[in-house]
């Protein structure tokens, strides 16, 4: 079982030991409209805004509204800024701790209102900025635990690309057949569902955006089942960073048409 409570704290310290040595203006390889002091404020507000949310109770969209209103200023010291984040980091820490997974809170996404689904965030949060200050940092990437990777390659489908299946009227498309996600590292597989997302906004405007969805609606360890359409295969770590944007593509083959589905919806990011 996933220790989501010491995976922010130790990858928090490791994000801040890379922030440390970087060059402070230079640009951040993974995410190049930030430099590594911007990285280092991003990861500090993210940290700030859910320990408050987490001490407010917000609940609604007015309550978070109040929680962005209240957030601390970026400190223009380099010092500081690292001393906040080191203040805010224990903050959030100390939110969680009081909680159990299962109390309800706010979350961005619907369908997962509840202190466990900021938990979970944060984990994969503060894992993979820590690999963006390492890359910045130009320092060797530190390993990211195998079972960790293993759920945030099952979040990065269920909930980071989840968001459009909340949207009224919104229905997805698939596009090929099923692609297995093996995990060769820890004897694990997830079957996935490439395709296109298709709606209409409030504003009218019409979307038709790549996605993917797990076939097992469950998220559950698809290792053994049918064959599928194609598949992608490395350890748990490489395929987790890999579908975050975090590093290069694995092993994929397969069905042309499927694996350009899904190579379209890593290609998009995260949203």
């Amino acid at each position: 079982m996933n220790d989501f409570m010491a995976a922010i704290a130790g990858e928090s310290e490791r994000f801040l030991e890379a922030i440390q040595v970087a060059d402070p203006g230079a640009q951040v390889p993974t995410c190049p409209d930030w430099t590594t002091d911007d990285l280092l404020w991003h990861l500090t507000e993210v940290h700030s805004f859910w320990a408050e949310i987490l001490r407010s109770g917000a609940r609604t969209d007015d309550d978070v509204e109040a929680v962005e209103a209240a957030k601390p200023g970026r400190p223009q010291d380099r010092g500081a800024a690292m001393a906040l984040f080191r203040e805010q980091t224990a903050a959030l820490l100390a939110q969680l701790a009081e909680r159990d997974d299962g109390a309800p809170a706010w979350f961005w996404l619907e369908t997962a209102q509840n202190v466990g689904s900021t938990r979970r965030m944060q984990a994969h949060e503060a894992t993979m900025h820590r690999v963006d200050a390492e890359l910045t940092a130009g320092l060797a990437s530190a390993p990211i635990d195998p079972d960790l990777a293993a759920d945030g390659i099952v979040h990065a489908i269920t909930v980071m690309w989840a968001w459009w299946s909340t949207l009224p009227g919104f229905e997805f498309h698939p596009v090929g057949g099923d692609v297995t996600l093996a995990a060769s590292d820890l004897d694990q597989a997830w079957q996935v569902q490439p395709g296109r997302w298709r709606g209409v906004g409030q504003s009218g405007k019409e979307y038709d955006e790549p996605g993917v969805t797990l076939a097992d609606p469950s998220g559950a360890d698809t290792t053994g089942t049918s064959p599928a359409a194609g598949s992608v295969t490395g350890t748990a770590e490489e395929l987790m960073r890999w579908l975050w944007g975090r590093g290069p593509e694995p092993h994929l083959d397969g069905d042309p048409e499927t694996l350009d589905a899904l190579r379209s919806a890593q290609q998009a990011g995260m949203q």
